[in-house]
C-alpha cells in the first residue's frame, strides 16, 4: 500500500518578515462612527466656509492674477503687458483656473477669483478629513472625530487666505486630493497612474511643491513592479509639466516664473524666516495644540501597534505618512531659508497643512477607560482653538512693522475703508488710485507716472517729441501692481520697481535690509529710459537725477540686459523660441546693478560724457 505524497504547501508572504503584518484592507466603520465622522466633516467644512466668507476679500497680489487673466481673456496670452511676455503669477494653474471658469461664467473676474478660492479651500479640508478617516479606519465601538481639523480651523489666517483671490486654496486642495490617493493606494484600494499624474502637476500649482510631487513620487514609482512599468510612470508624471516647462522656456525666456526671480527664491534670510515663524506660532501658541495632538497619536498608535503589530513596508499607510509629515518640514525649512513672506501665517499654512493631514481626524473609542484621554485631548483643542480663533495677532494695523510684516487683509480693510474690499473700484479710494486716474485723463499724449517720493502725488513724464499721432501711451510705475492695473486698461502699461512684472528690476541685487518681498528697488531714472519719454530738465521731477538718467542710458546698452530684454519683447517667431529654450538657464543668473554707474563698469562700457 502506498502512501501518496502531498506537495509542500507554499510559503507564508510574511514567513521572512521578523513583525507580524496587519491587515491592510481598510476597516469600514461601524453605523455610529460613519454617522460621527460625516456630521464631523459637514460641521467643520460649513464652519471653514463662513469663516472665509465673513473675511471675504481680494488681495492685491490676487488682482495681480486678474491683470493676466484679462490679457488671456483678449487674446495677448498669459503676459501682465501685452508688450511685454513675462509670468507674473507664481502659480501656473491657479492662472488657468481662473481663466477657465472667468471664460465658463463670463462672470467679473473677482467674484471668480472669490469663488473658486473659496469652493477649493472648503474642498481641500473635506478631502483631506475623508483621507485622514480612512488612514485610521474605524469599528463598531470606535467613531472618528476632528482633531487636526479644529486647530486649522481656528487660525484667522486660514480664514483669510480661503479667499483673497491667491492660490492658497488651489495649493491645499492639490495637497488634500493627493493624500486621499496616496491613502487609498497604500491600503491597496486605488491604482497608481492617477497618484503619480497627480504629483507631477506639483511644479505647475507652486514651484516649491515639487519637494511634495517629487517625494511621492519617489514613492509611488520605486514601490516593487518592473523597470518597464516605471518608465511609463515616469511618463505619466512628466507629461504635463515637462510639456510646460519647454514652452515656458522658450515663450517667457526662464525656467521658473519672474517672480522667483523678483523675491531671490534661492536667496537665505534665516533671521527674517526665524521671525516669520514666530509670527505665525507665537501670538496663537501654535506649539499648545500641535503637543495635545503628538499625545494623542502617540496614545492611538500604543494600542494599535500592540494588537497588529509595527510593519516597515514601500507601499504602507505608514511610508504615505512620512511623506506627507516629511514634506512639510522641508517646505518649512525652506520658508526659514528664504526669509518667509510679508502676508501674516500666508506661506506657512500649506506646511501646517501638511503636518496636520494625518490627524485631521482621530479615533475616539465609544466606551472604555481609553476614551477619556482621548476627549481630554478634543476637549482641550476646542479650549485653544476658542482662544486662538479671537487673537489678533498683527495689531499695527494700517501700518507696516518694523520686520516687515502686516495683516495684510486688514492692512487693506482699513486702507480702502471697504470691510470686504474685492472688486478693483474697492481700492481706488486707496491712498493716489484717483489722482493716477485723473492724472492719465488729463494727460492724453501719454507719459510715464511716478510717484513723488512723499507717496502722494504723481509726476507725469511727458511723452517724446515730437508727440506721436495718437499719443505714446502711458507707461505706471507703482510697487502695487495689483490695484493699478486692473484699475486701467489693458493699453496702459503697468511696471513696478520690485520687478514681479518688470524684469529688468526682477535682476538687480537685493537691498540688504528691505522689506522681506519688497527687497529690490529700481530707481526711477531706469523706467524714465526704458520708457522713451522726455528725459531732459525740465521735464523731469525734482527726484529723478538728470545724471542718472544719462547713465541709466549707457547702462540699459548692456549687451546681457539687450539680450535679457529680448527674451520678452522680440517678436515670438520659431527662431526666438528655441533661443529663449537654449538662453533660460543663463537669462535666469543675469544681474543688473541697480545703480548705473557701477552696472556701467560691470558691462565695461564707456560712462557718457557729463553736460
Amino acid at each position: 500500500m502506498s502512501l501518496s505524497v502531498l506537495p509542500p504547501a507554499p510559503p507564508r508572504l510574511d514567513a521572512a518578515l521578523p513583525l507580524p503584518l496587519p491587515d491592510l484592507a481598510p476597516r469600514r466603520p461601524g453605523m455610529l462612527g460613519r454617522a460621527a465622522l460625516s456630521s464631523g466633516i459637514a460641521l467643520a467644512a460649513t464652519t471653514f466656509a463662513l469663516a472665509g466668507w465673513h473675511r471675504r476679500w481680494i488681495a492685491d497680489d490676487g488682482l495681480i492674477v486678474l491683470r493676466t487673466v484679462r490679457n488671456l481673456l483678449a487674446g495677448n496670452g498669459p503676459v501682465f503687458n501685452a508688450d511685454e511676455r513675462v509670468e507674473t503669477n507664481t502659480s501656473a494653474l491657479w492662472t488657468y483656473v481662473v481663466w477657465f471658469f472667468g471664460w465658463l461664467t463670463q462672470a467679473r473676474l473677482e467674484y471668480v477669483a472669490l469663488g473658486a478660492a473659496l469652493g477649493l479651500s472648503v474642498l481641500a479640508l473635506v478631502v483631506a478629513m475623508l483621507g485622514s478617516a480612512r488612514l485610521w479606519g474605524g469599528s463598531a465601538s470606535a467613531v472618528l472625530v476632528p482633531a487636526g481639523a479644529i486647530v486649522y480651523l481656528a487660525l484667522p489666517p486660514a480664514a483669510d487666505y480661503a479667499t483673497s483671490g491667491l492660490e492658497t486654496g488651489l495649493v491645499l486642495a492639490w495637497l488634500a486630493v493627493l493624500w486621499l490617493l496616496l491613502v487609498r493606494w497604500s491600503q491597496r484600494a486605488g491604482g497608481v497612474v492617477a497618484p503619480v499624474f497627480w504629483a507631477g502637476l506639483a511644479p505647475l500649482v507652486r514651484p516649491e511643491l515639487t519637494v511634495v510631487g517629487g517625494l511621492a513620487l519617489l514613492l509611488l514609482i520605486f514601490a516593487p513592479r518592473s523597470w518597464a512599468a516605471r518608465a511609463r510612470l515616469i511618463g505619466v508624471a512628466g507629461l504635463v509639466p515637462v510639456g510646460y516647462q519647454i514652452w515656458r522656456m522658450g515663450y517667457y525666456g526662464l525656467p521658473y516664473p519672474n517672480t522667483a526671480v523678483a523675491k531671490d527664491a534661492g536667496g537665505a534670510k534665516w533671521s527674517q524666516g526665524w521671525i516669520y515663524l514666530a509670527d505665525f506660532a507665537g501670538p496663537y501658541r501654535l506649539w499648545l495644540p500641535l503637543l495635545i495632538l503628538l499625545a494623542a497619536v502617540v496614545f492611538v498608535l500604543r494600542h494599535r501597534i500592540r494588537r497588529e503589530g509595527p510593519t516597515a513596508r514601500w507601499r504602507s499607510p505608514a511610508a504615505v505618512v512620512a511623506v506627507m509629515v516629511g514634506s512639510g518640514i522641508v517646505l518649512t525649512v525652506y520658508e526659514l531659508r528664504v526669509g518667509g513672506d510679508f502676508m501674516h501665517g500666508r506661506m506657512l499654512l500649506p506646511q501646517l497643512f501638511c503636518l496636520l493631514l494625518p490627524v485631521l481626524v482621530l479615533p475616539l473609542p465609544a466606551f472604555g477607560k481609553r476614551c477619556l484621554p482621548l476627549l481630554c485631548a478634543v476637549a482641550g483643542l476646542l479650549a485653544w482653538a476658542v482662544s486662538a480663533a479671537h487673537t489678533t495677532a498683527v495689531t499695527s494695523r494700517t501700518e507696516i512693522r518694523a520686520n516687515g510684516i502686516v495683516d495684510e487683509r486688514i492692512y487693506y480693510v482699513l486702507n480702502t475703508g471697504h470691510d470686504h474690499p474685492i472688486r478693483a473700484e474697492d481700492y481706488l479710494d486707496y491712498p493716489r488710485m484717483r489722482p493716477m486716474l485723473r492724472d492719465i485723463a488729463d494727460t492724453p499724449n501719454g507719459g510715464l507716472l511716478v510717484n513723488l517720493p512723499d507717496q502722494t502725488y504723481w509726476y507725469v513724464v511727458p511723452p517724446p517729441q515730437p508727440i506721436p499721432e495718437g499719443g505714446a501711451g502711458h507707461t505706471v510705475l507703482f510697487l502695487n501692481l495689483g490695484m493699478t492695473s486692473m484699475n486701467l486698461p489693458l493699453s496702459v502699461r503697468v511696471i513696478d520697481p520690485v520687478g514681479l512684472a518688470y524684469p529688468l528690476a526682477a535682476h538687480t541685487d537685493r537691498l540688504t535690509d528691505g522689506r522681506i518681498g519688497h527687497d529690490k528697488h529700481l530707481d526711477a531714472s531706469w523706467a524714465v529710459v526704458d520708457a522713451g519719454v522726455v528725459d531732459r530738465h525740465p521735464w523731469l521731477a525734482a527726484h529723478i537725477d538728470p545724471a542718472w538718467v544719462r547713465k541709466a542710458r549707457t547702462a540699459l546698452s548692456c549687451p546681457s540686459t539687450q539680450d535679457l530684454l529680448a527674451a520678452t519683447r522680440a517678436p515670438l517667431t520659431p527662431t526666438r523660441f528655441r533661443h529663449n529654450i537654449m538662453q533660460s538657464l543663463t537669462f535666469a543668473a543675469t544681474e543688473i546693478d541697480r545703480i548705473p554707474a557701477y552696472e556701467i563698469a560691470r558691462c565695461r562700457l564707456t560712462p557718457p560724457v557729463p553736460n
